[in-house]
């Protein structure tokens, strides 16, 4: 989390580099986020509070970078609002969930859609111009997002009934 500020200071800086700077900086705390998941999980030195910090910390940074990129026109406010308003049901869904006394954990999907989306910021900080393979990268992190999405629905259906109106 220390290191989101720093990431959108160097998206948003205006020097020689700074977006390659940028994309360092963020593959750096995107990766120790993962590698520290994994640990966490792999060695059981889970805690409730790094279960809150550690999916706020992937937040952050994710939305702090994509609207810092549409803050420099690299990206469109519509891709940021899919993958932030994804965040905002998958919280709902898991909180109807938990007040069901269940947890829906995160799948292969869930961690495949954030590999895009961090393959994504990355590319649009270091490609300079439009290239058809960005777009299609954008597009798979889109599709990734929905259909996480989905399966996150899917999995707390179950709940839906039982939610007051």
């Amino acid at each position: 989390m220390l290191a989101v500020p720093f990431v959108l200071w160097l998206i948003l800086a205006d020097f020689d580099g700074h977006q390659r700077w940028a994309a360092i900086a963020y593959a750096v705390a995107a990766t120790t986020d993962s590698v520290d998941g994994f640990l966490a999980r792999r060695q059981h030195w889970i805690s409730v509070t790094g279960a809150f910090l550690d999916p706020l910390a992937d937040k952050l940074l994710v939305s702090g970078a994509l609207i810092a990129l549409v803050e420099r026109h690299e990206l469109s406010t519509w891709v940021v609002f899919v993958i932030v308003a994804r965040e905002f049901g998958v919280t709902g869904l898991r909180l109807i969930a938990i007040s069901g006394s269940e947890v829906i954990s995160a799948s292969w999907l869930g961690k495949l859609k954030t590999l895009a989306q961090n393959a994504m910021i990355v590319a649009l900080l270091v490609i300079d111009g439009s290239r058809w393979w960005l777009t299609a990268l954008i597009a798979l992190a889109v599709a990734l997002t929905l259909w996480s999405f989905a399966d996150y629905a899917w999995r707390a259906r179950r709940h839906f009934a039982s939610v007051p109106a």
